[in-house]
């Protein structure tokens, strides 16, 4: 995209997704990561299994990571970290859509995100287009419309409008569920400060947020706040 501004949105990482399978003891079927990884060694075979806790019960289970296999497949580095608990493998491993497709078991996302916009100052007026690069810090599913709605301030209805003009461009559509890093543009800029100004005219009368990422040349930028979201 040839677009000389750009302004950063990410997707922050605020907890881990719960892992959604039946509980053995109990009616539960939310677990959560215990923290622990646990090895088993026999002869020169290897089990590797993350350990859960169910979030009803406290019940341990156990979701394999690796069965019988030869010590010598697994770098040095990545056994020392299962045996020592490493907390970003544990993260790694319990956000693996494959180990959960794997294990039969199904990952929910609510409430492990929120996005922080990073956006520059700039004139109302300028045409210049501007390039958001969307960036996640986690492979959580979140859909498109929602990352809009909250980057922009806008309502869903105010979006779509936008997207159905041509003033925001993106890749996927507005259904879509994006769990990657993508660019999308947004042309006219004024018409999104308008819509977010209802006292500007041509602002839409039913959008009420008000501008909290720009304004008038040489006015300080104001600090992003992470705006929470669930998946």
């Amino acid at each position: 995209m040839n677009t000389h501004r750009k302004a950063r949105w990410a997707v922050r990482q605020s907890a881990l997704p719960a892992v959604v399978r039946p509980c053995p003891d109990c009616p539960g079927t939310r677990h959560r990561p215990s923290g622990k990884i646990r090895v088993n060694a026999s002869g020169k075979l290897l089990d590797v299994w993350l350990l859960l806790s169910c979030a009803t019960c406290d019940r341990t289970s156990k979701v394999p990571v690796h069965e019988r296999v030869h010590v010598s497949s697994l770098e040095p580095a990545r056994l020392v970290a299962y045996e020592n608990n490493d907390p970003g493998v544990v993260r790694e491993l319990t956000m693996s859509a494959s180990l959960a497709t794997k294990n039969g078991y199904r990952l929910d996302w609510t409430g492990t995100w929120a996005l922080e916009t990073r956006t520059p100052l700039y004139a109302l007026d300028d045409p210049t287009p501007l390039g958001v690069v969307v960036g996640f810090e986690l492979p959580a599913p979140v859909r498109v419309e929602r990352l809009l709605m909250l980057g922009l301030g806008l309502s869903r209805t105010a979006v779509r409008r936008m997207v159905g003009d041509g003033r925001i461009q993106l890749p996927p559509g507005l259904g879509a569920k994006a769990h990657r890093d993508f660019e999308l543009t947004l042309h006219d800029r004024g018409a999104v400060d308008a819509a977010k100004h209802p006292e500007l005219p041509g602002a839409p009368a039913e959008v009420r947020t008000d501008l909290s990422h720009l304004g008038s040349p040489g006015t300080p930028p104001r600090s992003s706040r992470p705006a929470a979201a669930g998946a």
